[in-house]
């Protein structure tokens, strides 16, 4: 019989690695669906042998991000923290998802009649990568604060 601290235990660390990673491996076949289902499937391996090490340094950071949210969800639940701090790290883990993404909008706008806007994303693909890392760091930085926190207030309690 599993003594009750280590289902704490479990539930505390490897809950969130594998939410994280689910979340990382989710993003990379979002990727490969979009951009095959608008531009073809050898595009999108021809852009991810490209880019490769943005699109997996996007998709580990937002793997990382859902993981510490999955662990302070966790704290939250087991130790009373506030609810608004669970609320604030999911936005900006979504801030972080749309900037990552967004460099895809050089696909979609052409359907869309947006050729100036176009012109605009398709040429600054790199720097939107560059944008999607920085809300990516900003959001782990963001969410460890809070995860950091809760545990400090709960080792006070």
């Amino acid at each position: 019989m599993a003594h009750p601290q280590s289902e704490v235990t479990q539930l505390t660390f490897i809950r969130p690695i594998q939410f994280g990673s689910g979340a990382l491996v989710l993003l990379l076949f979002i990727y490969f669906g979009v951009v095959s289902l608008i531009s073809g499937m050898d595009f999108a391996l021809e852009q991810f042998a490209k880019f490769w090490y943005f699109i997996v340094a996007l998709a580990l950071g937002f793997g990382i991000q859902v993981g510490l949210y999955t662990h302070l969800k966790n704290l939250v639940g087991q130790h009373g923290a506030s609810g608004k701090v669970v609320a604030v790290s999911g936005t900006t883990s979504t801030a972080a998802m749309v900037s990552c993404c967004a460099h895809y909008l050089a696909n979609i706008l052409p359907i869309l009649g947006v050729t100036g806007f176009l012109t605009v994303v398709a040429e600054y693909q790199i720097e939107l990568f560059w944008v999607g890392l920085i809300f990516n760091a900003a959001g782990i930085l963001y969410v460890s604060s809070k995860v950091y926190k809760a545990n400090k207030e709960h080792k006070n309690a």
